[in-house]
């Protein structure tokens, strides 16, 4: 009989060790994916870059402003929580003669929200 494993973890990187892992020392395995918030990494680089702040600085009665430009490092507080989450979810369908393996392998490999499906 097929079953299914799911167990979700704080990032890709070690969703896709366990993954590996489990391929490695697990026989019965059949296939192992990952699912992940694709709009983190992209959240990871913009925390790295920079940001511009516009700053008038002077105003006349004829509507002409003079503005300067103050540059400062980007903080992760400009990326919504939900782009930030890297939470990835992993799917490992295997025999199930195999599945207290996998569940022990993800466990501990450090796994969370470990369920399974026959």
């Amino acid at each position: 009989m097929i079953s299914r494993v799911t167990a979700e973890f704080e990032t890709p990187e070690l969703a896709e060790y366990a993954m590996k892992r489990i391929r490695e020392s697990v026989e019965y395995v059949y296939s192992a994916k990952m699912i992940y918030n694709r709009f983190s990494e992209r959240a990871e680089r913009l925390g790295r870059s920079t940001t511009f702040t516009v700053i008038p600085t002077y105003y006349n009665s004829h509507t002409n402003f003079l503005t300067s430009v103050m540059e400062s490092p980007a903080s992760k507080d400009i990326i919504p929580e939900p782009a930030r989450n890297r939470k990835t979810t992993t799917c490992i369908i295997c025999g199930s003669a195999a599945v207290d393996n996998v569940i022990a392998f993800l466990n501990a490999m450090g796994g969370l929200n470990i369920r399974f499906a026959q």
